[in-house]
């Protein structure tokens, strides 16, 4: 009952500062923890491959699925409410109105484009040219609908909130889950994907993006897939949490860039409010103490394959195919399907962005 109160004054908060403040619209561009049906957003729905167009996904709050990995809402859709807009609608979505948002946002989506990967020997692991350069031009394209001319452009823009990312996941990936690359070249090539990201912002701003949230990657050593298919038998490999320290290494190193090339970024544009989201640290502090938030989980995976592995977690048994199943109290997990987080994590995320907790500096002035 203390830990509902608690809350319950913490959103009462929120809500009160958030009122103040307003946004003409929001705009996102990501890989599937921010995208809200791209993949999905065509004449033929979902991919038949793709289980994330099959219930459970989106039971909770839609009650069916959107394209969404997660059982519900992702942050943007939280950020979205909290400022009385609506739910950013996929930017591949004909017919739409993009006046008050739009999200680029793919499933797959690298920072880096094909090219980049297929010179390195990755091109088979890399399935998605959705990379952070294409959505920005999808953005360009929608432009017209949105706005007049460049002026008319950077006004609206300077009182719209972008969310780019985050970005580096999928590019990671790309190496670690290929047998004959693995972490030192994913290592390699992480400053890259930071300039790109940092290009990338700055491209935004060029185009009068004035306020932009700039997430760091998540702590991919706590996430039940690479517990599950990279486990090692040397307990010093884990950390105090049970997380991966290696994997977790590489998204500190990539965050601790991603952080200096914003502090750049600052110093070069005062004119905008650079915003870096710590999806990191929370995360993690979400793994170590779970009831803080609301939760009651932290690795162990809400939709999976029920009693296999200490993870609830099978890679052939994945969350919408045949094997898996869902838990009925998805509210009490941070983790979704093993790789994505629940909309009540998310909605856990949202806020500590807006406040201020785990964003510097936070969303709501």
């Amino acid at each position: 009952m203390l830990r509902a109160a608690v809350l319950i004054v913490f959103l009462l908060s929120v809500a009160r500062i958030g009122r103040s403040q307003s946004y003409n619209a929001i705009y996102s561009f990501g890989d599937s923890i921010s995208d809200t049906g791209n993949l999905c957003a065509g004449s033929g729905g979902c991919p038949s491959w793709d289980s994330t167009g099959m219930l459970p996904y989106g039971r909770t709050h839609f009650g069916h699925p959107t394209g969404r990995c997660t059982d519900g809402r992702v942050i943007v859709d939280f950020l979205a409410e909290r400022f009385g807009l609506p739910l950013l609608p996929p930017s591949k979505a004909s017919g739409s109105n993009f006046k008050k948002g739009a999200n680029m946002a793919i499933i797959g989506a690298t920072t880096m484009d094909f090219e980049f990967f297929r010179s390195r020997g990755l091109g088979g692991s890399v399935w998605n040219d959705g990379s952070l350069g294409t959505q920005i031009q999808w953005f360009q394209q929608l432009m017209p609908s949105i706005c007049g001319s460049d002026a008319d452009c950077k006004s609206y823009f300077s009182k719209s909130l972008f969310v780019v990312g985050e970005f580096g996941g999928n590019d990671y990936n790309a190496a670690l889950f290929n047998p004959g690359k693995g972490m030192a070249e994913a290592r390699s090539y992480v400053p890259q994907v930071v300039d790109r990201i940092a290009s990338g912002v700055e491209a935004l701003i060029g185009l009068g993006a004035a306020e932009l949230v700039v997430p760091g990657v998540l702590p991919i050593g706590c996430f039940p897939v690479y517990l599950t298919l990279h486990p090692s038998s040397n307990k010093d490999d884990y950390d105090e949490t049970g997380c991966l320290r290696s994997f977790n290494s590489l998204s500190s190193y990539h965050n601790e860039l991603l952080k200096r090339a914003v502090s750049g970024l600052r110093s070069r544009h005062a004119g905008a409010r650079i915003m870096y989201a710590d999806f990191y640290a929370q995360v993690a502090d979400m793994v170590r103490s779970p009831e803080t938030f609301g939760l009651e989980y932290g690795l162990r995976v809400c939709c999976g394959a029920g009693g296999q592995g200490s993870y609830n977690y099978n890679n052939g048994a994945r969350c919408g195919t045949a094997g898996a199943s869902a838990c009925g109290d998805p509210e009490k997990y941070l983790v979704w399907d093993g790789v994505h987080l629940t909309d009540a994590a998310y909605r856990a995320v949202a806020g500590g962005w807006l406040r201020g907790t785990y964003c510097s500096p936070g969303i709501l002035h």
